[in-house]
């Protein structure tokens, strides 16, 4: 794995005051946000980007939220999120925002993946083991309602923090597929 590390830089924001070191894999560049710096155990976020969620709010599905509760999370408690480069599940932007209007015509979410030719999740979570790695974390305690991430790192979890978010009139039927179908622990 031919990855590049950047330096450490301040990054204050409306959640705290945080330090950011970015992590370049190949075409992606993943980001990891951090309170303090890391040690041997620690609370952990592993997430998914996801622009009409993180950036611009959206209310189709819950991941703005999930963010936006790790980040208080570890500005209370300490900790690290490792911000995965793997918009739309992994089928990236403009795959999404087709996914997104197969969903307007009444697919669900893992629907509308499969009739552009994708599987219902298309990440992985190699780099967050070199992260960790990287940053000498042997236990972490996750912050994830999702199976595949904690079956991705199942032999440094202490604990999983569980992200309960209130669903709303537009993801209600999203988080159901994602439990249902998908197996998320909501």
């Amino acid at each position: 794995m031919d990855i590049k590390i950047s330096e450490i830089a301040n990054l204050p924001s409306k959640w705290g005051n945080f330090k950011i070191q970015s992590f370049k894999e190949n075409d992606k560049e993943h980001l990891c946000i951090f309170k303090n710096e890391p040690k041997d155990t620690l609370n952990l976020r592993i997430h998914s980007e996801c622009l009409t969620g993180d950036a611009l709010g959206s209310l189709k599905c819950d991941c703005g939220e999930q963010l936006e509760f790790s980040l208080k999370y570890i500005e209370k408690n300490g900790g690290i999120i490792i911000y995965l480069r793997q918009e739309g599940r992994g089928i990236g932007l403009f795959n999404k925002v087709n996914a997104y209007a197969l969903q307007d015509k009444g697919l669900n979410t893992i629907e509308a993946n499969h009739q552009l030719g994708f599987k219902a999740d298309e990440r992985t979570y190699e780099i967050v083991n070199f992260i960790l790695k990287y940053y000498k974390i042997s236990k972490v305690n996750l912050l994830t309602n999702n199976p595949e991430k904690l079956e991705s790192i199942k032999d440094k979890i202490l604990t999983r923090v569980p992200i309960l978010i209130d669903p709303n009139r537009f993801n209600k039927d999203y988080l159901n597929i994602k439990q249902s179908q998908m197996g998320h622990l909501l």
